[in-house]
């Protein structure tokens, strides 16, 4: 961590959370926030917009951990969760909702730091992959328009494959509209033309 990072930390036990604040403080430049109830859990994490949240409780139901993951917007930032011990399946539960890193055996002091530097980095890891995913997803959506857009030309004005892409390319230029925009517009109009 090398930056000011907002830490929120949500913690009910007044003790426990000097201690966690402490041990924050001592090891990592940050701003650190307690939240000791978890009503209005998510606008209270808004107000603050932190890097990242520390969640500390002791034995997560799967109610409770629900509340906390979505409240903390585990796909805004990471999140990690700490519980006494372990829960059967709420690892993994956990994971799936977004928590970057779930940790049995509660939040110990001394390894805050590492707990929080792999958090981040495994959310920055998750963050790319969904952003690659999103791209690749929208790539081959507009590959399917451009590939009907070239089927109705190719059948409209007897042209070939190549044919009907270099018209598309041709018309995408002389709009100055990308190809895949040209190419849904054909596909609307002719969906329209019946």
């Amino acid at each position: 961590m090398t930056r000011e990072l907002t830490v929120v930390v949500v913690e009910d036990d007044r003790d426990r959370a000097i201690a966690i604040v402490d041990a924050l403080r001592a090891g990592a430049d940050c701003r650190v926030f307690v939240i000791g109830n978890s009503s209005g859990l998510a606008r209270k994490i808004a107000v603050h917009e932190p890097d990242i949240v520390l969640i500390d409780i002791d034995n997560p139901t799967r109610d409770i951990l629900e509340e906390l993951t979505l409240a903390s917007g585990p796909l805004e930032r990471p999140v990690a969760m700490f519980v006494s011990g372990a829960a059967g399946g709420l690892a993994k539960t956990a994971v799936e909702a977004g928590v970057s890193a779930y940790v049995v055996d509660g939040l110990q002091p001394e390894r805050i730091k590492a707990v929080i530097d792999t958090a981040i980095a495994r959310f920055q890891m998750v963050r790319q992959i969904r952003t690659e995913l999103a791209e690749t997803r929208r790539a081959l959506e507009e590959r399917k328009v451009i590939d009907r857009a070239k089927g109705l030309l190719m059948k409209a004005k007897g042209l070939d494959e190549d044919a009907a892409y270099a018209l598309l390319r041709k018309t995408a230029m002389d709009q100055g509209r990308r190809v895949a925009d040209v190419a849904e517009a054909l596909v609307t109009a002719a969906g329209l033309l019946g």
